[in-house]
C-alpha cells in the first residue's frame, strides 16, 4: 500500500550555508529589513572540530555551549580525565558560536586562546 503525504503548506528543506544565503532567504520571506541581521546568524549552523584539547577545558567548553543552546561532543572518558587531551566537536549556529567565543574569553588563558582561535575561524564566515 502506497501512502502519499498531502500537505497544505509545502514544507521543504532550505539549504543555508552562509550569512548571505540566510539574509537572502529571510528577505524573500518579506521580513522587516532591520530584523534580517538579527535572524541571519541564527540560520547558519556550523560544526567546528578542535583537536588536542585538555579534557578539563573540553568539559568547560561543553558546559558553556550547552548554556547557550548549542552542543559539544566530548570523548567518552572526558569526565574521568584519563587521557589528558582529546578532540571535541562544537555544534551550533553562528550566534551561539560567537556567544561561546565571548564566554570562553572570560576564562583562564588556555580557554582564552581557544576563544581567539575560534574568533579567527568565525570572522571569515560570510
Amino acid at each position: 500500500m502506497l501512502f502519499i503525504l498531502m500537505t497544505d503548506h509545502s514544507p521543504t528543506f532550505v539549504e543555508i550555508k552562509t550569512l548571505q544565503d540566510a539574509e537572502n532567504e529571510i528577505q524573500k520571506i518579506g521580513s522587516d529589513s532591520q530584523s534580517i541581521t538579527i535572524m541571519a546568524p541564527k540560520a547558519v549552523s556550523k560544526n567546528i572540530k578542535l583537536e588536542n584539547v585538555i579534557l578539563q577545558d573540553a568539559i568547560i567548553i561543553k558546559q558553556d555551549m550547552l548554556s547557550i543552546g548549542g552542543e559539544v561532543a566530548v570523548p567518552r572518558n572526558a569526565f574521568e580525565l584519563h587521557n589528558k587531551t582529546g578532540s571535541v566537536l562544537i555544534m551550533g549556529n553562528l550566534k551561539q558560536l560567537c556567544n561561546l567565543v565571548e564566554k570562553l574569553d572570560r576564562h583562564y588563558s588556555r580557554l582564552k586562546n581557544i576563544a581567539k582561535e575560534l574568533a579567527i575561524l568565525l570572522k571569515d564566515v560570510k
